[in-house]
């Protein structure tokens, strides 16, 4: 299934995206998305539901975060093989770690909000996961099976923050705005090889990142089951996995989002997304 959650700010509902690409609302037969309806039955209930019989919503209303009450926000640096590359550093031995704040989360098609004096607030293309059961001290070969699904996301990064103001990259990848996710939650049954995903991303129209998730340096069974060794990953966990070659900072000369600026970006099967930076 395609999940996702539709509305105002605060108040979104569940809903679902049918064959033919039309957002149908499933509230009347569950409010919202939380952790606990991400187990694998409950995740199956809702792929019984005839899409057909479910109303009909507008396609322009705004998509928030495809999955309520999420606690942890994790992420993963330099994990593509080129961007480590054209950052001038050597490959990872293990995968990097770092948190975004979960204040940061916003819907897929939500304005960017420039943080106040920054110049150098960057676009990252990423795939993004979710976790559907507890995951704690999991093996590689066990990890996927605690992911409900799948979604695209931009790990937007302020880099005077994140590489300048002595501290852990979180101070530069937490500012409100800077988490959009979604559109949709894709669930594991229709996304069965997440290491060969199309990436692209663009800015006002000009491709800056066109990748595959295949130049993963860690693959995302290899994440789950890293972060679970050091910490227990629960249902609604949002974990992002890296982002490819093209981001702003590494572009010679450097170039950076500025107001007015309209970032678009999709990974195969998960949707596109579409941000103005205000």
């Amino acid at each position: 299934m395609k999940l996702l959650r539709y509305g105002a700010p605060g108040i979104e509902k569940l809903g679902a995206l049918d064959a033919k690409g039309n957002i149908r609302d499933l509230s009347l037969l569950v409010p919202d998305l939380t952790p606990e309806w991400l187990a694998p039955e409950r995740l199956q209930a809702l792929a019984a539901i005839d899409l057909d019989k479910m109303p009909l919503i507008d396609p322009g209303v705004r998509l928030g975060v495809p999955v309520a009450g999420v606690r942890q926000f994790m992420a993963i640096g330099l994990n593509y093989r080129e961007h480590a590359r054209e950052a001038g550093l050597d490959i990872p031995k293990e995968p990097i770690v770092f948190s975004k704040a979960i204040t940061c989360l916003s819907g897929p098609n939500d304005d960017i909000i420039l943080p106040q004096d920054s110049v150098q607030t960057d676009w990252e293309v990423e795939l993004g996961l979710v976790i559907g059961t507890l995951a704690r001290q999991v093996s590689e070969d066990d990890a996927l099976q605690h992911v409900a699904g799948y979604c695209l996301a931009n790990d937007l990064s302020e880099r005077d923050w994140q590489t300048q103001r002595n501290g852990q990259w979180t101070k530069g990848k937490s500012f409100d705005s800077f988490g959009p996710i979604g559109p949709w939650l894709v669930t594991t049954d229709e996304l069965a090889d997440p290491q060969n995903l199309a990436m692209e991303l663009k800015v006002n129209d000009q491709v800056r990142q066109h990748s595959n998730t295949a130049d993963m340096i860690f693959s995302v069974a290899k994440i789950v089951s890293y972060l679970s060794q050091f910490m227990t990953l629960l249902p609604g966990d949002v974990v992002i996995t890296g982002t490819p070659a093209g981001v702003g900072m590494g572009m010679k000369p450097q170039q950076y989002l500025k107001k007015g600026d309209v970032v678009t970006l999709r990974i195969d099967g998960l949707g596109v997304q579409t941000q103005r930076v205000v």
